[in-house]
């Protein structure tokens, strides 16, 4: 590994670092809408000043990807608002598994820290396991094709059947089989004591299925970007800022998320795109990664104008 590939790696982790530490410093306890505004727009705006920096730095960053700086950017911001689309429907889960386990409000913004940080040490290691596998058997990418295809036919299919019960999950079985749970949330603290000794709490329960949930939405967004580019370093800072500003997107859309009517629609159509895509790498029909972000792109603001028209309508019926 060459000196510039070892610090653009060391930069993307010391400014992820940094951000995290600045994040859950400025952003304690009840983040209000006006706030998670401003972060959320700061999160955004990043990652195109971040994109910015590839396209004037990218031989630096990685001198033997073979990209030019120009591809790199574009790579880059579209792999970012791919896994940004995707992590929006992640918080549709959050927001369910929030008010099955009765969450407290002041407890949201820990758990939710405390499960971007867990999903950006599981993506890394699934990034750093699958650049390899890639690089070494061309042949998993078709394998990965035809798995986003299914599964976005099956988000397609299942649309509106959110009704899966996390009380009884794998996460809650296991700690529950080697660990008493206190009946009562005690502030974030993830272990308590009662007369007979140590406990764990409701917050680590939620901790862990929040954990085992991305386990799951890694399955499918890690393969999607791959779709985009298989340089590693860009697989990983996608991930990066897509999950940086997630704790802030959940509490600016709030009570709005069940009015995204069309969302399952629209991410059903990105991965099935993006499976095909994976299919047509090698041949002559190859969609470029321009092309592929034009209809990421066109498929989101498609999707929400369709959301906010149906949401109109159905504020304009009669009750």
């Amino acid at each position: 590994m060459s000196f510039e590939l070892f610090a653009g790696y060391n930069g993307l982790l010391v400014l992820t670092l940094l951000m995290l530490g600045i994040d859950l410093l400025l952003t304690r306890g009840k983040i209000s809408f006006r706030s998670a505004a401003i972060w959320s727009v700061f999160w955004f705006s990043l990652a195109f000043v971040f994109a910015g920096a590839i396209y004037y730095f990218w031989p630096q960053m990685s001198p033997h990807s073979g990209l030019t700086n120009g591809e790199a950017a574009t790579s880059f911001i579209t792999g970012y608002l791919l896994e940004k689309s995707l992590s929006v429907d992640n918080l549709f889960v959050f927001a369910l598994i929030f008010t099955q386990f009765k969450v407290p409000e002041n407890n949201v913004p820990r758990i939710l820290m405390l499960g971007i940080v867990g999903a950006l040490v599981l993506r890394g290691i699934m990034i750093s396991l699958g650049a390899p596998l890639i690089a070494k058997f061309h042949i998993i990418l078709y394998v990965f094709g035809f798995f986003l295809i299914w599964t976005g036919v099956q988000m397609w299919r299942q649309h509106g059947e959110d009704n899966e019960s996390f009380s009884d999950s794998f996460a809650v079985r296991l700690i529950k089989r080697f660990l008493r749970v206190s009946s009562d949330y005690h502030g974030n603290k993830l272990f308590t004591r009662d007369s007979i000794g140590l406990m764990a709490t409701p917050m680590l329960v939620v901790v862990m299925v929040i954990a085992m949930t991305d386990v799951m939405f890694a399955l499918d967004s890690i393969p999607a970007i791959f779709a985009v580019t298989q340089e590693p370093y860009l697989v990983l800072a996608a991930n990066v800022f897509a999950l940086l500003g997630l704790r802030s997107l959940y509490f600016v859309l709030g009570g709005m998320l069940n009015k995204f009517a069309y969302l399952h629609h629209t991410l059903a159509f990105m991965l099935c795109f993006i499976g095909v895509k994976m299919l047509l790498i090698d041949t002559p029909f190859a969609i470029a990664t321009p092309v592929s972000l034009g209809v990421i792109v066109s498929s989101l603001a498609i999707g929400i104008a369709a959301s906010v028209w149906k949401q109109r309508q159905l504020e304009k019926a009669p009750l």
